[in-house]
């Protein structure tokens, strides 16, 4: 297929798409397209996931099951954990998990087999765009090699470029139709096509701005998130430092937000989890070291991130201790397990490392998340409880550390003897038991 018809089948629809990745980005984006009357086929090793969605389930919560039924039945989707099945495509987004190892190296291993995966079924005429985020240079260095390896060259024979992920877990308002979008291509047609397809999906046009490289696309990625991992380790350290001095924090946020020009607040807590803030700098300081270049900035805001966990383990041990406790022994009573407000979603939760660290602390310690039925804290599986009155009135101390739609912090605040509000769940609130981050 030429550029044209490539053109042409956007306008027509008539172009079948493919995603390598039913995760928290990659189904949502080929239900988008399948919605938008696209031909779609998914690619997933988990045998099991791919069972699921052909037989109709979503595992996503933003993906309702009703969306993924109505278009497999309407033989818009389907899935497979065969690589050739991505043959029929015409346009294949590889949207897979991008995690870092022990090292806070990047670990592409992801990003690599989901390109050999692909060099088996690419064909002429296809266009390829990554959607993982990674450090500047994974599209020319990693994918392109990967996928000349079959004989066809980018450029000549098949489209790619670099359009990252813009997908907020649990956020009803943004998702694929209506979140503006980059993308950089390899060359003027890579980014033209890319662009093309990406806005023939949204429901206005514009809506995707194109940069001159997949480089430049990539680095933009990783300024979207370092932007908000340093400004929140700000807010981080100024909470330590607002607490010796006496001083309301969030009072002063408040303050500072009236300001309608050069502000924008931010807001402490255990530190970011999930799968971009508490990754994505370790990408651009790694990336930063192949040019001998340091990023002290971002590598300090990382570690401050990291150490609210501790921090907080360190108020709870003080709290216990102004009521003639240890924290040895202590019933703690953990309210949130999952990286952020009103989602399953524990990857990277910090929430669930203050359980451990409390743990290894030796408390008593159970947990309540009425999205998290259960998790592993250290060698230890445990059960969500149920947020009885028992179960409050006999804790010695109740930590709130995400704040759920479903939390009733007054109900919490009446029942508890002590509470630790780590992430402002009550607000205001002047009751004498509570004590906030």
């Amino acid at each position: 297929m030429d550029r044209q018809h490539f053109l042409e089948g956007i306008a027509a629809r008539d172009l079948t798409i493919g995603v390598i990745g039913l995760g928290y980005v990659g189904l949502p984006l080929v239900i988008g397209f399948a919605e938008a009357g696209y031909r779609t086929v998914g690619f997933d090793v988990d045998g099991e996931r791919v069972a699921a969605v052909n037989a109709g389930r979503s595992h996503i919560e933003d993906v309702a099951t009703d969306r993924v039924a109505a278009m497999v039945a309407a033989g818009s989707f389907e899935a497979s954990n065969e690589g050739a099945a991505l043959a029929q495509a015409d346009a294949v987004f590889i949207a897979v998990p991008t995690p870092f190892d022990s090292a806070k190296t990047p670990d592409l291993a992801y990003v690599q087999a989901a390109a050999r995966t692909l060099r088996e079924a690419i064909h002429p005429g296809m266009l390829v765009i990554l959607q993982s985020t990674t450090y500047p240079g994974t599209t020319r260095e990693i994918v392109q090699p990967t996928l000349e390896e079959s004989g066809l060259r980018a450029g000549d024979d098949f489209w790619l470029a670099f359009s990252p992920e813009r997908v907020d877990p649990g956020n009803p308002h943004w998702g694929l139709r209506n979140t503006p979008k980059l993308v950089g291509g390899i060359d003027g047609a890579s980014t033209e096509l890319a662009q093309a397809l990406l806005e023939s999906a949204m429901e206005t046009p514009g809506l995707v701005t194109t940069l001159s490289s997949p480089e430049a696309a990539e680095l933009a990625k990783l300024l979207e998130n370092t932007y908000r991992a340093v400004n929140i380790a700000l807010v981080n350290e100024l909470a330590v430092l607002c607490h010796e001095m006496g001083i309301d924090l969030w009072e002063v946020i408040d303050g500072a937000g009236t300001k309608p020009f050069g502000f924008q607040a931010f807001y402490p807590g255990i530190g970011a989890g999930g799968h971009c803030i508490p990754v994505d700098p370790y990408y651009l300081s790694w990336a930063a070291r192949r040019v001998d270049f340091t990023t002290h900035f971002i590598e300090l805001a990382a570690e401050t991130n990291l150490g609210m966990a501790d921090y907080v383990v360190r108020r709870v041990t003080k709290l216990l201790n102004d009521q003639g406790k240890a924290i040895h022994g202590s019933r703690i009573l953990c309210y949130g397990a999952a990286f952020k407000p009103n989602v399953a979603d524990m990857r990277n939760s910090r929430a669930v490392r203050v359980m451990e660290l409390l743990g290894e602390a030796g408390a008593d310690l159970a947990y309540h998340d009425p999205r998290v039925p259960a998790l592993r804290v250290g060698a230890r599986e445990l059960k969500s409880v149920e947020l009885t009155d028992a179960e409050l009135a006999t804790a010695d101390l109740v930590v709130l550390l995400v704040s759920h739609r479903e939390l009733d912090v007054e109900h919490v605040l009446a029942t508890a003897p002590l509470v630790f509000d780590a992430v402002n769940a009550a607000g205001r609130s002047t009751e004498g038991n509570l004590e906030r981050l």
